[in-house]
Order: C-alpha cells, then structure tokens, then sequence
C-alpha cells in the first residue's frame, strides 16, 4: 500500500460508482481522507465508504446533486470543516446523453452542460479559497473532447472540450498560488456507461490494446497527478485511452 497522501484530503464529485468510486477508494488507499458526493443512491455511497473503512481508511458520503450549486458549496465546506481541510479536488461527476443533432432537446443539453461543466466550475471556485501550495485539482474529461467516433455524441463532445479547455486555462490563475490542474481523458472504460456486449465488442476493435480500460487504471492515474511525484504537470490534457484515438 503506498502512502504518499496521508494527512491530505480529497474532495471526489459522483464517486459512488464507477470510475469515482475506484479513484475514491484509490485515494483512501494512497492515505487521504476522502469525501464523496452522490446524486441518488445512498446505497451505494454507503458501501464505498464502508469498503474504504474496512481497509483502513476514511470516507465521508455526502449527498449532493451536482447541478445543485448550492449543494456543491455545502459538500465543501462539510469537507473542510469534517475532515480538517481540502488539498485534492477531483471533478469526477458527469453524466454522458446521445443523439441526433436535429432531435437533441435543449432540456437535455443544459442538463449535461449544468453536470459536466457547470457543476465542475462551482466545485474548482469553492474548492481553491481552502486550498495551500500543493494543492491538486483533477477534472475527468475524455477523449470524446477530441475524437468522438461515432454519431451523436456531439453535445457530451462539447461539454468535455470545454471541461479540458477550462482545465488549461484555469491553471495559469492557480500557477502562482502553486496549486496544479490537470485533466485526464479517458478511452472506452469498463464502466456502467458501456451498456452490453454488444458495445464492447464494436469498440474493441478499436482500441490499440484490443481490450477495454478499467476504472482501476484510471484510479491510479488520477491518484499519480494528486501526489507530490506530479508537482510540475500542470494545464496539461492527458489521454488514457488505450490506444483508441492513436
């Protein structure tokens, strides 16, 4: 088990499930102290933080709808005043809606607008004032910011380019404040999101590695660039993918 975050703690957004879930046990594992938020299942929040204080670590499961602003706030400053501080922010929540251009709602498209982007912003801007030197902010993009592939993934296309452009730009106000932020964008995972059989068995092919990712891997990525060894990686846009857009 490495330690290299103990006495850090982590901030984690949707990290009941999926690919959050593992960062947040990754992290734990790694030393921090941990608080999550979850949009529905309280559950399955439960069992993370369950699983987290059975190895011997600390998660806190906080319910909070990440189009909800003032939710965000108050998950944060329930961190903070819980756990004793904030060095580690992972935008991890997001929420991935296809379909034709001409038949998109504009109900559908402000509601992942308002969880990718939106609710990201609100998470940096009230994470950053409890933050010291060394703080560390990591948003989950994809790979879809660049390469989508297939139809209809147009508007999550738009949310996670304005999720890694925001990263880029955001890192030339926390530079001097010696706080870094990083986006990773990710490939196919093996994740809730990857529906059947059906859908791995079309994008295989298209990976390099012939096989898809795991939300491990992406855990251990994102656990790389909380620590200190990731102190001179900042704006940067870094792709785990597996090969799929090489």
């Amino acid at each position: 088990m490495s330690l290299s975050l103990t006495g850090k703690v982590a901030f984690v957004t949707g990290g009941s499930r999926g690919i959050g879930a593992a960062i947040v046990r990754r992290l734990a594992a790694d030393g921090a102290a941990v608080a999550f938020t979850y949009a529905a299942s309280a559950a399955e929040a439960d069992k993370v933080a369950s699983e987290v204080a059975a190895a011997g670590g600390k998660a806190l499961a906080i319910k909070a709808d990440n189009t909800n602003a003032d939710e965000i706030k108050a998950a944060v400053s329930r961190t903070v005043a819980e756990l004793g501080g904030l060095d580690i922010l992972v935008n991890n929540a997001g929420i991935v809606l296809g379909g034709p251009v001409d038949e998109f709602t504009l109900d559908t498209f402000d509601r992942m607008f308002a969880v990718n982007v939106r609710g990201a912003f609100v998470a940096i801007q009230a994470a950053v004032p409890h933050m010291k030197e060394g703080g560390r902010i990591i948003n989950n993009s994809s790979v879809v910011a660049h390469y989508t592939a297939f139809p209809g993934s147009f508007a999550y296309a738009m949310t996670k380019g304005a999720v890694s452009s925001m990263t880029r730009a955001i890192a030339r106000d926390l530079g001097p404040r010696g706080i870094t932020i990083n986006a990773i964008e990710p490939g196919p995972t093996e994740t809730d999101n990857i529906k059947n059989d059906a859908m791995r068995d079309m994008l295989r092919p298209r990976m390099a590695l012939g096989r898809l990712g795991s939300d491990t891997e992406v855990a251990s990525f994102v656990a790389y660039l909380a620590s200190p060894e990731s102190s001179f990686i900042t704006g940067s846009l870094l792709t785990i993918d597996g090969g799929y857009s090489a």
